[in-house]
Parts: C-alpha cells; structure tokens; sequence
C-alpha cells in the first residue's frame, strides 16, 4: 500500500485548525481533572491519538449548519475520549504492541491498567456529557457509546465463527465504528438547530464514511505496512475476526479452498497473508471490498446535498476524496 498517494490537502484541517487546537486545548484540560497519580498515564494516551476525525466531523458539520461554537467543540472532545477509550480496549484485546509508532497502553503498563485507564476515560467522557444543557445530546452520546461497545462484545463473541455473515460484519462495523462518527454529525447539526431532515441526512453522513473507513481498516490490516500506518497489523486474522476480505474470499473459494480455510479458522490455525495469496479468488475478494467501501464513499456524498453549499460543505466532501485516496492506495 503506497500512503504517498494519498493527498493530505484533502483532509481539511486548515480550515478548522483554531477549533481543532481548541479541542486540544480542552482535552489536555480533561487530563488534568484526573487524579496526579492517574495523570500521565492520561497525557500519555492522549498523546498518542491520531488525526482527531471525529471532532473535525463535529466541527465541520456545525460549520455546514450554522455557526460553531462551544458545544461544537465539547462534543469533539467528548467522542474523541470516547474513541481513545475504545482505542485502549481494543490494543488490549488484540495483543496490539504499538499505535502511532509508540508502545500502546498495554505493552507499556500490562493489560490491567490498560483496561483501568479505557474505563476512566469511557466515564469521565460521560460524565462530560451531562453537562450539556439538552438531555438529548447525553442520552445519544451514551447511546453511542453502548453501540460502540456491544459492536465489540459481538465481533470478540464471532471470531473464528464460520456462520458470519456479512449482515452481521455490516452490523458490528456499523456499531462499533460508524456509531461514532453518526454522532459527531448529526449531533453537530442537531447542536446548530437544524430540521430534522438534516440532522439525520448528517446522521447517515457519518454512518456510511465510519462504515467505509472501517471496511478499509480491514483491508490494511492484511495489505498494509506496519510502518506507513503506524500501528500493529496483522491481529485481525491472527483473532479469528472474519472481516469482509475474508468474508468475500471464502464466499468465492471453490469447495477445496472453501474446506482449507475452514479447517485454519476452526482450528485456529494462522491464517497468514502467503495462504491467502495462494488462494485464487484471493484478488478479487479483496477487490470486491474495496469496490463496496468506495460505493459506500460516494453514498455518505451524496447525503451532502441536504447542505447549503459552503466551504465547510465543501471540506466534508473532501474527506470522502481523502477516504476515496486512501483506498485506491490499497490496490
């Protein structure tokens, strides 16, 4: 996968930066309303995050609404917790050694405190979100957050489980990805004062791009490099998890093939990339995913014609370009 095709400018953080370094400003606040014992293990965790993508999308769609303001922000810093939480939890049970090219919570410090720090966090998000003065926007971030969580439980509870289908990876991506990013949009725009048939145009904004990033989350895991992205790979198949790849690979297997990779999934054989290459519907089946993320794509940008055009309008369609980038990478 060659990540130098992919063109940063199409990820609008320019446009938004004074938000973002607010969001910032106001999750370094958060680390510091811990404990000075639980402190640094809070600014180390928070120091390893990413591109902050869900703040932006909050950001951004209160731009597309109306005009921004703090609850914008509260709501990125919130689900941003939120995912870092989750982020903690997943290294856990993933045996993932390394995110953003450092050591995760768990290879630092040991699974016990890596699943104390993910429940701090997880609480001290919600606990953020009551202070919102419209009770809807704390009951869907809790929402949210369940979704989140029993996306997860479902995708442990299936591993090497060979009855999958892709309604149920569909299911569990939706939940435990896409949960987040619809609540960062379609909150934002309920935040701006929005009808009703905005904020849900929104909602399914970031449904199907949470969706789509996901699906190519999959598909890097089995082609991607360690040190372009940053982070372990390889655990998805080492786990049992049946991501769509797979899914589409033993859907076009031949009898024979078929009965191999049952036999490595039941037994909990590895399933190692050189065995999936030897398969020959291996490229398809991998094509096959990446045309569904890239529709998945273009159908999150078609909701975008609920907006008045506008520049933030604008960058919320860039990123489904950026989105897009990133998946031709993977071919």
């Amino acid at each position: 996968m060659n990540r130098e095709t992919v063109n940063p400018e199409l990820f609008p953080f320019d446009l938004i930066r004074p938000h973002i370094e607010k969001v910032e400003a106001s999750i370094r606040e958060q680390v510091q309303a811990f404990d000075p014992g639980v402190e640094p293990y809070m600014e180390y965790i928070c120091d390893t995050a990413g591109k902050r993508i869900r703040p932006a999308l909050a950001i951004l769609t209160g731009g597309a609404t109306g005009e921004i303001d703090e609850n914008h922000i509260n709501l990125g810093v919130i689900l941003e917790l939120i995912h870092m939480a989750t982020l903690v939890h997943d290294d856990i049970i993933d045996g993932a050694s390394t995110r953003r090219q450092v050591p995760t919570a768990n290879a630092k410090w040991g699974n016990g405190m890596a699943v104390l720090l993910g429940d701090a966090l997880f609480s001290h998000a919600l606990r953020l979100s009551t202070e919102f003065n419209n009770l809807y926007l704390s009951r869907a971030i809790s929402s949210a957050s369940r979704e989140v969580c029993q996306g997860e439980i479902l995708q442990t509870q299936r591993r090497f489980d060979l009855t999958l289908t892709k309604q149920d990876y569909f299911k569990m991506i939706e939940m435990k990805t896409g949960a987040l990013f619809a609540a960062a949009c379609q909150l934002s725009a309920i935040i701006s004062g929005t009808s009703k048939t905005v904020s849900d145009a929104m909602y399914d904004y970031g449904m199907k791009l949470g969706t789509a990033y996901q699906i190519y989350d999959d598909i890097v895991d089995l082609v991607g490099s360690e040190k372009q992205i940053g982070k372990t790979l390889g655990t998805d198949l080492e786990k049992g998890k049946l991501t769509l790849p797979i899914l589409n690979l033993l859907e076009r297997a031949d009898s024979k093939q078929k009965e191999q990779l049952s036999k490595r999934i039941i037994e909990q054989q590895a399933l190692d990339l050189p065995v999936l290459v030897g398969i020959a519907e291996y490229e398809g089946a991998m094509a096959e995913a990446l045309q569904t993320a890239t529709q998945t794509v273009a159908d999150a940008r078609a909701t975008l014609d609920h907006l008045a055009p506008s520049e933030f309008t604008t960058a919320m369609n860039n990123i489904t370009l950026f989105v897009d980038e990133l998946l031709k990478g993977c071919r």
